[in-house]
C-alpha cells in the first residue's frame, strides 16, 4: 500500500512476550486488490495465542496484533474481489490459499505455499501504529474492532448463525472436527480417545460423536473439564494423573486393548507418546495440538511392525470453503454444541483476564464480543 491509512481502530496489541496486552489505538490500511475489511463481531481467545504470548516463537517481530478465531460483517472490499460483498456475514479461517500451488490443487488448501496471500508474521503491510508497522499474526489480527485480510482468509455463512458461536468455526471446532473426519477419516463403530478436554479436544468429541464412533473416552486432568466431555458426546473418562502409564493402562481397559484412534489435542510430547500406546494394532495417532519448534517425541520402534500410523493434522486439514457452512448447518440442527463451548463473553478491554484464565485451565472458551 503507497497510500496512508485511514481507519483508526482499538486492538489489543502484544509488545513484550509475558506481558499483557495493551489496548492501543492503531491505524488499518484501506483494502487493495483482493482484499476485505471486516467489523469484528466476535473473537476466541485460543491456546494458540497463549503460545505466541509466552514467547513460544520469539522471532516473532513485536509489536503484534493476535487473535484469529473471528466472525464478523464485511464493511468493504477491494478491487477484483466479486464473490463477498458489504453486509455479507463471515467467519476468518487461518488457511488463507491461492488455489494454484501444488498443495492447493491437490485439496491441500491448509498447505498453500503462496507467500503473497499467506504472508508470514511481519511481512502484511496491513496495520500501523504511529508510523510502525504492527505485524499481522496469522493473515487476520483479530484482537481488535476490524480486520484486513485477504479474500480467501473468509467464508460466507447463513445470516441466522450467531456470529459469537461462529467465531469458534474459524479455530477450535474447525481443527477438531475436521481432525476426526478428514485427518484421521474416524468410520462408524471405532473407538476413540481424545486427550485434553481443551475447546479443541471437546469439538474432537462432538465430531466422533457425529461420526458414528461406538466408544469415545475423555482423558484430562482436570475434572471440570471431563464432565463437560460428557456433554459433548463421551462415553468413558480417564482423570489423568502423574502416571502417564496408569493413564494409558487405563484407557486400554476401557477400549478392550486399544483404540482404533487417539487425538493428542495438548501439544505436549508426552501426551503424544501417551497416545501412540494406547492404539490398539493398525491404530491411528492424530496429534492436534501445537508443539513447540524444538520438541521431540520418543515413540516405541516395534509398534510400528502392527501397522500403527501417527499423523500430524494442520486446522483438521480443513478445506474451509466447504466444511464450514456444513458446521453451521449441523449446529443449527442441534447437533453440533457451541453453546457449551463458550465459558464467557468478555469486551476487548478485559483479554488480559481471559489470557489468565485460559493459563489456569478455568475455561474453554472466552470470547470477545463487539457492538457492531
Amino acid at each position: 500500500h503507497e497510500h496512508s491509512p485511514w481507519f483508526e481502530m482499538k486492538a489489543a496489541v502484544l509488545e513484550q512476550f509475558g506481558s499483557p496486552l495493551v489496548i492501543r489505538d492503531i491505524d488499518l490500511f484501506p483494502p487493495g486488490p483482493g482484499e476485505i475489511r471486516v467489523k469484528v463481531a466476535a473473537v476466541g481467545v485460543c491456546h494458540s495465542d497463549i503460545n505466541l504470548f509466552e514467547g513460544m516463537r520469539p522471532t516473532l517481530p513485536l509489536p503484534a496484533v493476535l487473535g484469529h478465531e473471528v466472525a464478523g460483517v464485511v464493511a468493504e472490499v477491494g478491487l477484483g474481489v466479486t464473490r463477498l460483498q458489504p453486509g455479507d456475514h463471515v467467519v476468518g479461517t487461518l488457511a488463507p490459499f491461492c488455489g494454484h500451488c501444488c498443495e492447493c490443487v491437490s485439496g491441500r488448501l491448509v498447505l498453500c505455499e503462496d507467500t503473497h496471500v499467506k504472508q508470514a508474521p511481519g511481512k502484511a503491510r496491513r496495520l500501523t501504529m504511529n508510523g510502525r508497522h504492527i505485524s499481522q499474526l496469522y493473515n487476520l489480527s483479530a484482537f481488535a474492532e476490524e480486520i484486513l485480510v485477504h479474500q480467501s482468509a473468509l467464508v460466507k455463512i447463513r445470516e441466522d448463525m450467531p456470529l459469537d458461536r461462529a467465531a469458534l468455526l474459524g479455530c477450535a471446532v474447525l481443527t477438531g472436527v475436521g481432525a476426526v473426519n478428514r485427518t484421521a477419516e474416524v468410520r462408524p463403530g471405532n473407538s476413540v480417545a481424545v486427550v485434553g478436554c481443551g475447546a479443541i479436544g471437546l469439538a474432537a468429541i462432538n465430531g466422533a460423536s457425529i461420526a458414528g464412533a461406538s466408544r469415545i473416552i475423555a482423558v484430562d486432568r482436570n475434572p471440570v473439564k471431563l464432565e463437560l466431555a460428557r456433554r459433548f458426546g463421551a462415553t468413558e473418562f480417564v482423570l489423568a494423573g502423574d502416571r502417564p502409564e496408569a493413564t494409558v493402562a487405563e484407557v486400554r481397559r476401557l477400549s478392550g486393548g486399544g483404540v482404533d484412534h487417539a487425538f493428542e489435542c495438548v501439544g505436549n510430547p508426552l501426551t503424544v507418546a501417551q497416545c501412540w500406546k494406547m492404539l490398539r494394532p493398525a491404530g491411528i495417532a492424530t496429534v492436534l495440538g501445537v508443539l513447540g519448534p524444538e520438541a521431540q517425541v520418543h515413540l516405541d520402534g516395534d509398534d510400528f511392525l502392527q501397522q500403527k500410523q501417527i499423523r500430524g493434522s494442520l486446522l483438521g486439514s480443513a478445506q474451509p470453503t466447504v466444511d464450514i457452512p456444513y458446521l453451521v448447518d449441523l449446529y443449527m440442527k442441534g447437533r453440533l454444541f457451541l453453546d457449551d463451548l463458550i465459558s464467557r463473553r468478555i469486551a476487548l478491554a478485559d483479554i488480559n483476564e481471559a489470557i489468565a484464565a485460559i493459563r489456569r485451565g478455568e475455561v474453554a472458551r472466552s470470547v470477545v464480543v463487539f457492538d457492531l
